[in-house]
Formats: structure tokens, C-alpha cells, sequence
């Protein structure tokens, strides 16, 4: 590849940013974040160096899943501004270097959509095959995806005397995607987002998609979204939620010829790394990375650390989720469907600030896409006050003000949310952070533009570094603009590795990345490399053909 290659597949080397408008910043005193506010703090992530804004739900609800229950796939929710307010952050995004992609929300509708309420008023309804009826519920059925609230997927309608499925809450009706007419409502609506100039879609809960309509091809379905969405905007992207094993991934990215989704979570190696950190052994993440598949050069993985849902662990064996469930959620209140952690990670791992770094040092060193949750980069805690998945979502804290700076009426809306503690506005927030050069945001941002610098990371070759100790990950990221070296101690105890540098002959230079000085490997391109407890270093391999600034 060339370096100017990195603009046409952009998502390669992105920092994609989450963040729910509703709890980010407040511009009218309601104590509900808005359009408005946004807009006010797309600079700051462009100081911080996101690139791609990723807007959780911004549709008209009834607001009963936090906005995943849509009655409208063209609107704004109209206590978030509309789409004039709308537009003008998605300019302004782009004039400072920043895209935006929306979430794609076509599993099911809330209850209280046009659809719906057509579909459920007659079984003659022109809508009704919008969704997926059955005079009575199959025998076997799945588990509902929020156990703790439903007892089953079939709902009864009372009226018409039918049921219908609903994967996730009963006010969420599935979409019976298998039908023609609900594909084309899709395709209008992705349609019209990206003229208003949405650049992609992370795609909610795809393995959900078309489960109870064997007849009926996921994959296709992926497809034929993909293909429209290059025809409308051909360098826009598909992101998807799709929380599967790797060989079950491997499908909806189009199998070899990168067809389907632009890019996947990687759910695998994030609970894994999880697992390493509770043992303090960084062997169960290398044998995830290992397990990995190589994708299509158009294709990408998304790694991230956090995410707004509970942290799941449901991939790992009963005994390995009790593990990490005893290390960082020992109280059953910090547990959620017993599968998931409703806490951030500084709070999991005791505020240790050195933990902390390794593992987001971690994040942007490994191959794929950085994605970030707001308020990761400041180090934010959450409220368990709160019930659910909501624990993680609490207000932005801009400030130490009673309202964090979210809101300047703290009594108000969602500002009373707002996190307490030793994680509290008054010891977290972006102000303080942006003025002290030790902080995590500066660190955080020391990181990104490493990685923006090293399109290595993105697009290079993943290689795995033998090294004695169990308690460290030593990796190459190997490319044909370069190469480099990371290392990261999962260990409280100082590490001393000895690594050979991949496709080297003779000694050459490692040029530190996140601090200064350099070190040379002998005539074999072995060096010996010294580590911190939960120290991290970066290294990129010099050559005298580098053009890259060192």
C-alpha cells in the first residue's frame, strides 16, 4: 500500500468516538445534552484527535431503551434540537477532519411506531407483515437478551390474537426483515442519512438479524446493504455490533471478498484481554490475536476497551467469567444478566493509573480501529445508583461544577446522574485534564497521534514476539510504510524481555514512541527490553529509508 492509500480506506487508521448526545452537553437548561451542545465541543475532539464521531440514537422515542426503540427513522428527538441542528454538526465535524456515522437501528421499532401501530390494528394491515406473527410461539425459542426483564421473545397481542417476536424488550417488535418492502424502508432511510452526509452506519445487534426466518439469508441481507451503500457513497461504511465467535464473523464481513460489513467489534480478544488482566497473564489475549482471522485489505477489525452496554463476558467459560467477575465486579450490584460488568474500567481496576494507561496504550497498538466511549479519555467513573446498562452513561464531566459542566442546572433532566465519588467532576474532568500535561487526556492523546503516525497498525501484519515472560505481550505491527514494536506488562512486578525484531539483518535503531530515546538491537536484531510494572513502550524499527519523522 501507499501512505496516500490511508485516505481511500480511511476507517483503517480512524479513532472512532461514541458518545449518546443526551449526556454530553447541555445547551439550553433542561438538563438534557443536545445538538447545540455538541456542536460546542467538536473542537475538543478534534484536539483530542478523533476522527470518526460515532452518534448513538438520535430518532424520536419513547425513550424506554435509552434510544433504541426508534417511532421515527427520519427525525430528530425533538428534546436533542432537529435536523437543521443536526446538519450543522455534521459540517462542522467536517470541516475540522472529523466524520460522523449514526446508528442503525433495524432489528425491531419501538411499539409506538406508525408501523406498528398499523401492523397490530388488523391482521389485514398492509403493514402487518412489517413484523413477525405466529398463532402460537415455536417450541424451542431463544433467550430474550434482557433475561432479567422478559421471560420469553413471543409477545401476545391481545387485540389481534397473535403473537409477535421481540429479541429484546416486548416494546421492541423484530422487523420481519425478510420481507422485500421492509428492505426497500431501510434502503430509503440509509439513503437518506447519507445525503444529509452521515459517512456510515454502526449496525445494531446484526447477529439478530432475520435469526427466525430460516428461509431468509443474514448475510444476503448484509450484502445488499453494503452494495447500496457503496453505490450512494462509496466510501461510507458498515460497523457492526456482532457479538459471534471468529468463524462466525467471518460470514457477515463477506467471507473473502469483503462484501459485507466494513468492519466488526471484536468481542473475542476484548474479553480475553479482560481475562489476562485479572490473571496478570497476557497469555489468553495472545492466543485470542493469534486465533484471529486475517481479513480482506478492505475489511478491519474495531477493538475497543469499553463500550455504553453491560461489558459481557459471555464468551468466556463459567469458570474464567467468575474469575474476572471476582476481580473487578465483586459485588452482585456491579453485575448485569450474569454475563456482563456495568462498571468503567478505572473504577474495575482500583484508579490505578498505571493500569490504566497499559491497557489503552494497548487499545491503540493492536491491529485494527481504536474505538472510544466518552469519557474514557478522562478516566470517568460510573454511578450504580442507576439501574442497568444506564450505570455507564451518566453526563460528560466538562467541569468541576455541581453539574460537571454538562448542565448549568444540576437538578435537572439527566444532570443529577452525574457520577460522585473519587470520580466525581470535582476530581475528573476535561478542564483540569486539558491543563495538566501528566494528565490521562494528554496521554490519551499522546497515543492517537502515535497511532495515526504508524499506519502500520491499521494495515500492516499482526506478528507475535517470543518472549519468556507470561505476564507481558510483545507484538509487531508490520507494514510497507515501516514497522514497530509493542510491549505491554500485565504485571505489578517490573519485566525484563528479550525480543527478536522481525524481517531485520544486522543491528538497527528502535526509536521510543511514547517517550524519548532509542535503543539497538545486535547483529541477530535481538534487543533487551525493560518494563515497569504494567509499563507499556512503543518502538518504532528505523531505517536509513524511512521517511517518517523519528
Amino acid at each position: 500500500m501507499r501512505l496516500t492509500d490511508t485516505s481511500d480506506l480511511w476507517w483503517k487508521t480512524a479513532v472512532i468516538y461514541c458518545l449518546d448526545i443526551e449526556t454530553f452537553l447541555d445547551s439550553n437548561d433542561d438538563g438534557v445534552g443536545d445538538l447545540q451542545g455538541l456542536s460546542h465541543r467538536i473542537d475538543y475532539l478534534a484536539e483530542l484527535g478523533v476522527t470518526c464521531l460515532w452518534l448513538m440514537p438520535f430518532y424520536p422515542t419513547p425513550g424506554r431503551d435509552d434510544g433504541y426503540d426508534v417511532t421515527d427513522f427520519y427525525g430528530v428527538d425533538a428534546r436533542l434540537g432537529h435536523l437543521g441542528d443536526l446538519v450543522e454538526v455534521i459540517r462542522t465535524a467536517r470541516d475540522r477532519g472529523i466524520r460522523v456515522i449514526a446508528d442503525l437501528v433495524v432489528n425491531h421499532t419501538s411499539d409506538q411506531h406508525p408501523w406498528f401501530r398499523a401492523a397490530r390494528s388488523s391482521r389485514d394491515s398492509p403493514y402487518r407483515d412489517f413484523y413477525i406473527w405466529r398463532d402460537e410461539p415455536p417450541a424451542t425459542q431463544p433467550k430474550p437478551v434482557f433475561p432479567d426483564a422478559e421471560d420469553g421473545v413471543w409477545q401476545f397481542d391481545e387485540k389481534t390474537q397473535q403473537y409477535y417476536l421481540h429479541n429484546f424488550y416486548h416494546h421492541q417488535p423484530d422487523l420481519n426483515l425478510g420481507n422485500p418492502r421492509v428492505r426497500d424502508e431501510i434502503a430509503k432511510m440509509m439513503g437518506f442519512w447519507l445525503e444529509l452526509g452521515i459517512s456510515g452506519f454502526r449496525v445494531d445487534a446484526v447477529s439478530y438479524l432475520l435469526e427466525e426466518q430460516a428461509e431468509s439469508d443474514p448475510h444476503e441481507l448484509v450484502r445488499n446493504l453494503r452494495k447500496y451503500l457503496s453505490r450512494r457513497a462509496g466510501d461510507a461504511v458498515l460497523l457492526g455490533e456482532n457479538n459471534l465467535p471468529y468463524e462466525q464473523q467471518l460470514p457477515y464481513f463477506g467471507d473473502g471478498d469483503a462484501e459485507g460489513l466494513t468492519m466488526q467489534f471484536d468481542f473475542v480478544a476484548m474479553q480475553q484481554m479482560y481475562l489476562s488482566l485479572a490473571r496478570e497473564d497476557a497469555r489468553p489475549l495472545a492466543a485470542a490475536l493469534q486465533d484471529r482471522p486475517v481479513l480482506a485489505e478492505e475489511a478491519q477489525w474495531a477493538n475497543f476497551v469499553r463500550n455504553h452496554d453491560e461489558l459481557t463476558l459471555d464468551k468466556l467459560s463459567d469458570d474464567e467469567r467468575a474469575e474476572v467477575f471476582e476481580a473487578f465486579a465483586p459485588e452482585q450490584h456491579m453485575r448485569l444478566f450474569d454475563r456482563g460488568i456495568r462498571r468503567r474500567l478505572p473504577t474495575m481496576l482500583d484508579g490505578d493509573p498505571r493500569r490504566v494507561r497499559m491497557i489503552y496504550s494497548l487499545l491503540f497498538s493492536l491491529p485494527g480501529t481504536p474505538v472510544l466511549f466518552y469519557g474514557e479519555e478522562l478516566g470517568m467513573g460510573e454511578n450504580l445508583d442507576i439501574e442497568g446498562r444506564q450505570a455507564v452513561r451518566t453526563p460528560m464531566q466538562w467541569n468541576d461544577s455541581p453539574g460537571a459542566g454538562f448542565s448549568r442546572t444540576p437538578r435537572r433532566g439527566l444532570a443529577p446522574r452525574v457520577t460522585g465519588d473519587g470520580y466525581g467532576p470535582a476530581h475528573v474532568n476535561a478542564a483540569q485534564q486539558r491543563n495538566d500535561p501528566d494528565s490521562l487526556l494528554r496521554y490519551m492523546e499522546l497515543l492517537i497521534k502515535r497511532y495515526r503516525a504508524s499506519s502500520e497498525i491499521g494495515w500492516g501484519r499482526f506478528l507475535l514476539l517470543e518472549q519468556e515472560s507470561t505476564c507481558v505481550l510483545a507484538h509487531a505491527m508490520i507494514g510497507e510504510q515501516g514497522a514497530m514494536i509493542a510491549v505491554h506488562n500485565f504485571s505489578s512486578h517490573p519485566q525484563t524481555v528479550s525480543i527478536t525484531v522481525p524481517d531485520v539483518e544486522g543491528p538497527v535503531q528502535l526509536v521510543e514512541l511514547l517517550d524519548d530515546g532509542r535503543v539497538e538491537t545486535d547483529g541477530r536484531g535481538r534487543v533487551e527490553l525493560e518494563l515497569q510494572g504494567y509499563g507499556a513502550r512503543w518502538l518504532r524499527v528505523h531505517r536509513s529509508d524511512d521517511l517518517r519523522l523519528t
